[in-house]
């Protein structure tokens, strides 16, 4: 079976995608697959790194407003889409498969164009433009949500299959999980509360977590991993030594974690954002969660993201406009200290993942490429 899987421009894109591709080749060797993104994404050195075919074409969203921006976008649109074409031609996929962002759109139409079934996968609770607008082209739409939908009025065929992100935390070995606790200096008997700032920080929830250090280092009911980011790393780590926290037995400050299913398996309470990729883990290992939604993301996508899971009682959300250091410390200790709703949280996240989600997936893609095959005999 050959497959084009596409997606680019976030991570909430790109990380189902690959984590897609990753089980149908372990489920098949003789899959072949290539990935389809831009060559400015953030797409292409990620999955280079891991270690899968890529080509580039062309591809950019409208703005709002008209401009001479637009014409120069429709331009690219246009090459995108031949550029698309030509490598659907050269690759003869059996199926085609989207998780969203600009580069989806001509790579979705080509395939439709030529004659390939297409299925196109959503990871957050609200779609995006283009897989509203690939929708109603798409063979398959697949969501990650039930209430999701709903908005997909004019597709042809719709399955709820969930992240497929969420399965792969759950292939994490107990080494691993014990190797990660050792390199970190975590206490296995006590609690651990990991706050994520994501890849390049997240200034106010690097604000709000040193803020509340102090309180932290004072009590001994739980241990705080803080991943940074890169960017804000140095400057936190003074800031704690300044304040002679840096010897603390309650905080260890990362500025990044390679092996993140290995410390999520480590976690009892996370705090973080709340893009696709992040509640697709956290539920298909039940890990409770503070949520702070990011304000800055294209129709608040992470606040329904978010909303989803604290409507279910896995989750509580806390606005960014509210976030302090005094609120976030006030609902870590809230919940370290009230086991009975923790293990409801708990309870409520494991109920709402779906790590079998790669595996529906992947039937259903093959389902397709066998009716194409039998559609060419």
């Amino acid at each position: 079976m050959k497959v084009i899987v596409t997606g680019g421009g976030t991570g909430g894109h790109i990380y189902p995608a690959l984590a897609l591709a990753r089980y149908m080749v372990r489920s098949d060797s003789t899959t072949d697959i290539l990935y389809v993104g831009t060559a400015t994404g953030m797409e292409k050195d990620i999955v280079m790194r891991a270690n899968f075919p890529f080509e580039a074409i062309e591809a950019s969203g409208l703005r709002r407003k008209l401009s001479i921006g637009n014409l120069r976008t429709v331009w690219r649109t246009l090459r995108g889409f031949h550029q698309a074409k030509q490598l659907v031609r050269r690759f003869q996929p059996d199926v085609v498969v989207g998780t969203g962002g600009y580069v989806c759109a001509p790579m979705i139409y080509a395939a439709k164009r030529l004659k390939i079934p297409t299925l196109i996968l959503e990871p957050d609770a609200f779609p995006g433009l283009t897989n509203r607008l690939l929708s109603r082209v798409a063979d398959m739409v697949a969501v990650c949500y039930p209430d999701v939908v709903k908005r997909f009025p004019k597709a042809k065929k719709l399955m709820i299959s969930g992240n497929p992100r969420g399965g792969e935390v759950c292939l994490e070995q107990p080494d691993d999980v014990a190797a990660m606790r050792a390199e970190c200096g975590l206490n296995p008997e006590r609690k651990t509360v990991v706050v994520i700032g994501g890849s390049r920080g997240a200034r106010p929830i690097n604000d709000a977590t040193i803020a509340m250090l102090d309180k932290v280092a004072k009590q001994r009911k739980f241990q705080l991993l803080y991943v940074t980011g890169q960017i804000h790393y140095e400057s936190v780590l003074e800031q704690v030594r300044r304040r002679g926290l840096d010897q603390s037995d309650t905080i260890v400050i990362r500025p990044f974690v390679y092996d993140m299913p290995a410390l999520l398996h480590a976690t009892d309470i996370a705090v973080g954002r709340a893009g696709a990729t992040s509640l697709a883990e956290y539920t298909a290992l039940g890990i409770p969660s503070v949520l702070i939604p990011s304000p800055y993301v294209t129709n608040n996508l992470q606040e329904h993201n978010a909303k989803w899971l604290a409507d279910h009682g896995a989750a509580v959300i806390v606005k960014e406009s509210e976030l302090s250091g005094a609120s976030l410390f006030k609902w870590i200790d809230r919940l370290v200290n009230d086991g009975r709703q923790l293990a409801q949280m708990r309870e409520k996240s494991l109920a709402l993942g779906q790590p079998d989600a790669a595996q529906m997936l992947c039937m259903t893609i093959a389902a397709m490429a066998r009716g194409r095959q039998e559609q060419a005999k």
